[in-house]
């Protein structure tokens, strides 16, 4: 029997911006896709001339046949959370960005509310999702401030591994950055983007993280150009690293971006200036 034409339903949105292919996957798990009128199945092939639903709602033509990518580094202020609904009221990070011509915002990896720092998004589900599975190796690294003395000792475990209740866990690296008293600095590497995994990793050697701020996601720095509460698109030179990274072809054409009120290109650093009355309460769900 010849191989049905297409390719995998997850890639076949993912690619239109849907969402990563992880998420939709589990749309699939709970029967919430139709293809050709009929409940999808994990492992079925799409082409864009297929009809597809999602919710009861059909997927474009020329949404499945393509669109330019995007992808945007926001320097996420602490208070903001990495979502697009907040049943608290609290501002999502979803408020300060534009809004992508063509798909939505995917955010690669999350970062939780009292957490601040580097975060990637993309209208590209495949890249999003390359860039989060673990068969990558995409490191990311911290900037940490914690409380209380840190031996010699504690980093050897740290860098060994310890015990979290999800598992064995490990820092990459970790470089002390300084600082003074009980307060210190430290640069930290983690190949992976487990729940909070920064914050229990210290905890479980006796640490409190006070702050923590992403600066780095695989080839993607966090310069200070872009300051807290901004975003910019990737230059040239980090689209090429990005896709290299994870083994991706530039077989899409990049889109372009233009900052609020602006018809042109010209400003590259954006940043949303008013916001909306919303409670700016402690805590959250998401990750680190």
């Amino acid at each position: 029997m010849p191989e049905q034409a297409g390719e995998r339903l997850q890639k076949v949105l993912a690619d239109a911006g849907l969402g990563s292919r992880r998420e939709i996957e589990q749309w699939i798990r709970d029967g919430r896709v139709r293809l050709n009128g009929r409940t999808a199945r994990l492992g079925q092939r799409a082409t864009p001339d297929d009809r597809i639903d999602v919710d009861g709602r059909p997927v474009g033509q020329k949404r499945l046949r393509g669109r330019e990518r995007l992808v945007i580094i926001y320097n996420k202020p602490e208070g903001e959370v990495v979502s697009r609904d907040d049943p608290e009221g609290r501002r999502t990070v979803f408020e300060r960005l534009p809004r992508p011509p063509q798909g939505r915002w995917i955010t690669v990896g999350r970062l939780d509310v009292n957490s601040a720092g580097l975060l990637l998004l993309t209208n590209d589900g495949e890249l999003a999702n390359r860039l989060m599975h673990p068969k990558y190796r995409i490191d990311r690294e911290y900037a940490v401030r914690v409380h209380g003395e840190v031996s010699e000792d504690m980093v050897k475990e740290l860098v060994n591994g310890v015990q979290l209740e999800d598992g064995p866990a490990r820092f990459e690296d970790v470089v002390d950055s300084g600082g003074e008293g009980q307060n210190h600095w430290f640069h930290v590497v983690i190949m992976e983007g487990r729940k909070r995994e920064v914050r229990r990793l210290w905890d479980a050697v006796g640490v409190v993280v006070s702050r923590l701020k992403r600066v780095r996601y695989g080839p993607i720095i966090l310069d200070s150009a872009v300051k807290s509460g901004q975003w910019r698109e990737l230059s040239r030179d980090e689209r090429k690293a990005l896709l290299a990274a994870v083994g991706m072809k530039a077989d899409r054409p990049w889109g372009k971006l233009f900052g609020p009120g602006h018809r042109s290109a010209k400003k590259k650093v954006h940043g949303k200036p008013a916001r909306t009355k919303q409670s700016r309460r402690p805590g959250g769900k998401s990750g680190e």
